[in-house]
């Protein structure tokens, strides 16, 4: 079974795709979806859906995972970050994928063993979980996802999404 899991931002949205064969994970590919920093904010939002659902067309996940957001000090920001895992959300799900989502805290548990770990802690441990691969920042915390929806798709919230 072939999983995405992504890591939404407006400027950069991180994917990584996994093939899951009962407990055996086989990284596919991962990479970054880059969205220019100037424009209007619906040109930015349409580029980051073209970018996000090419690649899972290019891909072709059975099911998608995405990382919940989380509120931070800077109310504009954290709006415009709920516009953009918005918009990474539909790609998948106008194209048909089921999509569920995934606390930070249990993205980081399933992966390090420790809520509360950093961005090196999860590349490291992504590194060990899918060995060979080299993922940095965006893309090994959508790889992280990933690993998260493959250790608990079977109790997963799937989310209600309008098509």
């Amino acid at each position: 079974m072939r999983l995405i899991g992504l890591d939404p931002g407006l400027r950069l949205t991180g994917w990584g795709v996994i093939d899951v064969d009962g407990n055996k994970l086989r990284h596919v590919a991962h990479g970054v979806v880059k969205v220019a920093a100037e424009g209007t904010l619906a040109d930015r939002l349409c580029a980051l859906f073209d970018g996000v659902a090419a690649v899972v067309e290019a891909q072709r996940p059975v099911e998608a995972a995405i990382e919940e957001t989380f509120v931070n000090v800077n109310p504009a920001s954290t709006l415009k970050l709920g516009q953009a895992r918005g918009v990474v959300m539909l790609a998948p799900a106008r194209a048909g994928l089921p999509v569920f989502e995934y606390a930070t805290n249990l993205v980081k548990k399933s992966v390090t063993g420790a809520g509360h770990a950093d961005k090196r802690q999860i590349a490291m441990m992504v590194g060990r979980l899918l060995p060979g691969v080299d993922a940095t920042a965006d893309a090994a915390d959508a790889l992280a996802v990933a690993i998260c929806h493959a250790h608990h798709r079977a109790t997963a919230k799937r989310v209600e999404a309008a098509q």
